[in-house]
C-alpha cells in the first residue's frame, strides 16, 4: 500500500543535524579548516570557483567545507551566494599577453621565445599511491625540495599563435567594429543560436566532467578536426576597471588563470585557404584539464561558420550548451528524490488497467456493444 510520508517538516530538520554530523566527522580528529582547504586542495577551489562564476578562493573553500567536498554541491552554493551580490562595475578584458607565467608548455614548437616553463604538473608523475602523506601528521612538513623564487620576475612572453601569424598559416579574428558586448548568462537567458563569445561563456561555466566528455569523443573520431595544444598558460593577470570619473583603466588586482589555445587543421573553404584555426579555453585558477577541454569544445562547436557538417553532438550547440550546466543537470536528475507520489499512484493505476485489458480481451462484438 503507498501512503504519503508525514512528519516531514521534523524530519528535513533532524536530516540537517544528521548532515552537520557527517560533515564533521569523528570529532577525535582536527577539523578542516577553511584556511586548510583554500591553500591544500586547490585544484577543488580553482574548479568551485570556475563553475561557480566567483573569483574568491576563501568563498570556494568555504564552500567545499559546507558541501563535505561535493564540488557540484559546492558550485550550487557559491553561485546561490553570487546571485546576491551588487553589480558595481565591469572590468576591461583580460590582456593575457601580459600575464605573469608560472607554468607555459607548447605541444607544437620545442624551442619558444621564452622557453617553456613545466611548473607544477602531474603530467610526468607515475601516478602511484605516495603512502609517505599516511605518515605526516599536524605539523609536519611534506617532505620535497623547496624551489627558489626566481631572482628576476619573468618578462611577457609571446603567444604560440603568434608565430603561425607570422607566416599567416592560422585564421586571425580581429575585434570588427562595433562589436556589442557579449551577452551576460548570468542575468538573461541562453538563446539559439549563440555567437560565439556567448558559447565561451557558458563553456566555462560548464561542467568539468561533461567537456571532458565532449572534447573526448572529438578526438574519437565524432568531429572533423585534429588538434594540436597550441599553449597552455598558468599565470596572474592583471584586472582593470575605467571609472567613469577617470577616464583611464586601474588595475584594481591580480587573479590567476589558466589560458589554453588549441590549433587544429582546416582543409579550407569557398572563401578560405587550408589554414589552421583556433579554439579557444580558459578557467579561474590552475584548472588545465577543464581550459583543454573547453577549446577542444570551442573548435568543434564552430563547425557551422566554418563550413564543416555539423554531424556529431559535440557540434551541436543546442546539445552542448543546453547541458553543459553541472547544476541543471544535478538538479534535473536529483529533483526525481522527491515526492512523486501522485503522479506515481496515477501511472500505477494505468498500468493496471492495460494489465488487466491484456489479460481479458474484449471481442469485436463486445467492442462494438460497448
Amino acid at each position: 500500500m503507498y501512503v504519503a510520508v508525514k512528519g516531514g517538516e521534523a524530519a528535513i530538520l533532524n536530516s540537517y543535524q544528521l548532515l552537520a554530523r557527517q560533515r564533521r566527522g569523528d570529532v577525535s580528529q582536527p577539523e578542516l579548516s577553511v584556511a586548510q582547504i583554500r591553500q591544500q586542495l586547490k585544484l577543488a577551489v580553482d574548479r568551485v570557483m570556475t563553475e561557480g562564476s566567483v573569483y574568491d578562493p576563501e568563498l570556494a573553500a568555504l564552500a567545499i567545507k559546507q558541501a563535505a567536498g561535493d564540488l557540484v554541491e559546492a558550485i550550487f552554493l557559491l553561485r546561490a551566494y553570487r546571485a546576491t551580490l551588487p553589480r558595481l562595475g565591469t572590468t576591461c578584458p583580460l590582456d593575457t599577453s601580459r600575464m605573469a607565467l608560472d607554468r607555459r608548455i607548447s605541444a607544437t614548437f620545442k624551442d619558444l621565445p621564452g622557453g617553456q616553463v613545466l611548473g607544477p604538473t602531474y603530467d610526468y608523475t607515475q601516478r602511484l599511491l605516495d603512502f609517505k602523506l599516511l605518515a605526516e601528521g599536524p605539523g609536519m612538513e611534506s617532505a620535497g625540495t623547496a624551489v627558489a623564487p626566481s631572482a628576476t620576475p619573468p618578462s611577457p612572453t609571446p603567444r604560440v599563435v603568434d608565430l603561425l601569424n607570422h607566416e599567416g598559416l592560422i585564421e586571425t579574428r580581429p575585434v570588427p567594429p562595433g562589436d556589442p558586448a557579449p551577452t551576460d548568462l548570468t542575468r538573461e537567458p541562453l538563446r539559439f543560436p549563440a555567437n560565439r563569445a556567448t558559447r565561451l561563456q557558458n563553456l566555462a561555466r560548464g561542467d568539468e566532467g561533461f567537456l571532458l566528455a565532449m572534447a573526448y569523443s572529438t578526438q574519437r573520431g565524432y568531429s572533423h578536426s585534429h588538434p594540436f595544444v597550441g599553449e597552455v598558460r598558468l599565470g596572474t593577470v592583471a584586472v582593470e576597471i575605467v571609472p567613469e570619473e577617470l577616464g583611464f583603466a586601474i588595475d584594481i588586482g591580480d587573479i590567476e588563470i589558466t589560458e589554453c589555445e588549441m590549433v587544429n587543421q582546416f582543409a579550407g573553404s569557398k572563401s578560405q585557404p587550408p589554414q589552421f584555426t583556433r579554439g579557444y579555453g580558459l578557467a579561474f585558477g590552475h584548472s588545465e584539464r577543464k581550459a583543454m577541454a573547453m577549446g577542444l569544445v570551442d573548435r568543434a562547436l564552430r563547425a557551422d561558420e566554418l563550413g564543416e557538417p555539423v554531424e556529431s553532438p559535440a557540434q551541436m550547440q543546442e546539445f552542448v550548451l543546453g547541458h553543459s550546466d553541472s547544476l541543471e543537470a544535478s538538479g534535473f536528475v536529483q529533483h526525481l528524490k522527491l515526492p512523486h507520489y501522485v503522479d506515481f499512484q496515477s501511472e500505477l493505476e494505468l498500468v493496471r488497467k492495460m494489465r488487466a485489458a491484456a489479460a481479458h480481451p474484449t471481442t469485436p462484438a463486445e467492442e462494438d456493444a460497448a
